[in-house]
């Protein structure tokens, strides 16, 4: 078993730029060209290559919290989500950018939806989130397999 804090540590270490979006990624909902898999105790993290590009990340993925809380009826006091709460933010907020966006692509693709936004509003506040905000409200997690097969 491996002691949390020196995971942590060892994480901060080796990924010093973690991906905005790492738990999307890991679930195979999303893809980044710009996205680094690092392994790390039989764990898998995911680093953003690109500085400015993760800025951009954390910028809409603050903008995909604030206006999904009244659909996800969050309070402004809930600092630390849920596992599924975060994944149906980053899930269901690509998604949404996605349907807006870039409706023809197979799977949504972080950073070019990011950067498809930049180009198409300038400032991410200008984005319809009441639309974003769908694909937030729609997303549902894959459904586990029930019992053993047979």
């Amino acid at each position: 078993m491996v002691d949390e804090i020196a995971y942590r540590n060892a994480k901060g270490e080796i990924n010093r730029l973690p991906c905005i979006f790492e738990r999307a990624l890991l679930a195979g909902h999303a893809v980044c060209d710009l996205a680094a898999s690092h392994q790390i105790a039989e764990r898998e993290s995911i680093a953003c290559s690109q500085p400015a590009a993760h800025a951009d990340c954390a910028q809409m993925a603050e903008l995909l919290r604030e206006k999904s809380s009244f659909a996800l009826r969050l309070t402004a006091t809930q600092r630390i989500l849920p596992h599924a709460m975060v994944m149906k933010i980053q899930c269901g907020g690509l998604d949404g950018l996605q349907a807006l966006l870039d409706p023809a692509a197979p799977a949504p693709d972080v950073r070019r939806l990011v950067r498809l936004a930049r180009e198409g509003y300038g400032d991410f506040g200008e984005l319809p989130f009441s639309q974003v905000v769908q694909g937030v409200a729609a997303w549902k997690p894959r459904r586990r397999r029930s019992g053993a097969p047979r």
